[in-house]
């Protein structure tokens, strides 16, 4: 058996670890871990937990000597597991021959930290992972706790976050010997002023001489700090929708009970609105999901942007009207979601916005063929097209093929059912629209902008 013992955010260890180490023959663990574990037999075997490869080779090595040579104790941080090392030993060795002691995790104490509820929270790992995930689930959801490791840490979320509106809290050396209470991160005294100054100062002094700091920032300001190796965890909130109600079911919302909403769903101008059965169509191709970031072009009413944020994606609404704009914003704040609209003109204001995974162009006039151009050199994963007019088809689908893009499409036309007097039913039929998409294929999804 492998005892993994979850140490929660600081030292000393926990006293489910003094039992397992009494009798051990191998210790792997942090050094800080190991430092505070005084019961560790002289004749144990200790490797320090660095790269995991050498650690859990060692394991291995172990476990195939006699059973009377002790047995095999990984001592980690938090609870090991969430996002840690449970996985790989699970993998390597099976389920079964674990025996798990878990501690608190560094998300379940921030967030208690600030006195907030944590079920309806989205947690994401940045540890030696793209940031471009974190940062979109960001955008997308209100309440969200980011694990940061190096080059993902809060200064690079907050650089991504600028404009997100919302606030930041960064948790470091949490459990450095914290033990007086504090005020909520989250109120405008402590955590008001520069910005830069702790809401929650635990005061205790860890053995790495590391003090407990809960700080409450915008995103420019934590662009711009060094915040040092001791970060645990970031919470991106958004401070008006921290509190939801009340769910059965924990972490992000569930998907919507249905998507290709009726038209009368939204706020739009003279039925300049993409119906819904076309956008039913493109909302399977573009496939808008949880940490990816899509684009509406020529967004209108804004609605399919707001059904690719109600699937769970950041979306990003180009419009070049200013009152098309505030449409979109208020079709976004009628639907509960986040939709970042931009006004401007495509395809000059798309070089501000962060690389999508996937676009939708509902408009562009003469400039689309230059519009579709620009988005699918850039999309990581696929562009969508809707268009009434026929003869900008071909150059529509050139503009794909070109860009790298496995084109298809089809032309839409469909009949609604429509009342006459006297209980009779008729087929009213809506404008003809072609949808086409272009997919990039696996293989030449790499070196596309990250």
């Amino acid at each position: 058996m492998i005892t993994v013992v979850g140490t929660g955010t600081g030292a000393p260890l926990p006293p489910d670890a003094g039992a397992a180490l009494a009798g051990a023959g191998l210790v792997v663990g942090g050094r800080r871990h190991l430092a505070a574990a005084t019961t560790i037999p002289d004749t144990a075997e200790r490797v320090v937990l660095g790269p995991l490869a050498p650690a859990l080779d060692a394991i291995e090595q172990f476990l195939e000597k006699p059973a009377d040579q002790g047995r095999a104790v990984v001592l980690a941080s938090g609870d090991p597991g969430f996002f840690g090392i449970v996985r790989a030993l699970a993998e390597r060795f099976g389920a079964e021959r674990l025996e798990v002691h878990p501690g608190v995790s560094s998300v379940a104490t921030a967030f208690a930290r600030i006195g907030l509820t944590w079920d309806d929270a989205v947690v994401v790992s940045a540890h030696g992972r793209d940031l471009r995930t974190a940062v979109n689930v960001c955008r997308a959801h209100p309440k969200v706790a980011v694990l940061t490791g190096p080059g993902s840490g809060p200064a690079e979320l907050g650089a991504a976050l600028r404009s997100s509106g919302r606030v930041l809290v960064v948790a470091s050396a949490l459990g450095a010997g914290a033990d007086s209470g504090a005020g909520s991160a989250l109120n405008t005294g402590a955590a008001s002023g520069s910005g830069t100054g702790s809401a929650l100062d635990a005061g205790s002094v860890s053995h790495s001489g590391e003090r407990e700091r809960v700080e409450r920032v915008t995103p420019a300001e934590a662009a711009v700090r060094d915040w040092g190796p001791a970060v645990s965890v970031v919470l991106c909130l958004d401070e008006a929708r921290v509190l939801s109600p009340m769910r059965a079911i924990a972490g992000p919302p569930p998907g919507p009970a249905q998507w290709a909403l009726e038209e009368g769903e939204f706020t739009h101008r003279d039925s300049m609105i993409t119906k819904f059965e076309v956008r039913a169509l493109a909302l399977a191709r573009l496939g808008p999901r949880l940490g990816e970031h899509v684009w509406d072009i020529g967004a209108g009413s804004g609605s399919v942007a707001v059904e690719c944020a109600r699937l769970g994606a950041a979306v990003t609404a180009v419009e070049k009207t200013l009152d098309g704009v505030e449409r979109v914003r208020a079709n976004a704040a009628a639907h509960g979601v986040d939709v970042t609209a931009v006004h401007g003109a495509a395809p000059t204001v798309l070089s501000d916005l962060p690389d999508p995974d996937a676009v939708f162009i509902g408009g562009g006039g003469r400039e689309l063929p230059a519009i579709v151009t620009a988005c699918a050199r850039r999309a990581r994963r696929s562009v969508v097209v809707a268009m009434a007019a026929l003869d900008r088809v071909p150059a529509v689908r050139d503009a794909l093929i070109a860009a790298g893009l496995d084109c298809d499409g089809v032309l839409l036309q469909s009949s609604r059912l429509a009342p006459l007097p006297g209980d009779v039913t008729r087929l009213a039929a809506t404008n003809p629209v072609f949808l086409l998409w272009g997919v990039r294929p696996p293989a030449r999804s790499e070196g596309v902008a990250q």
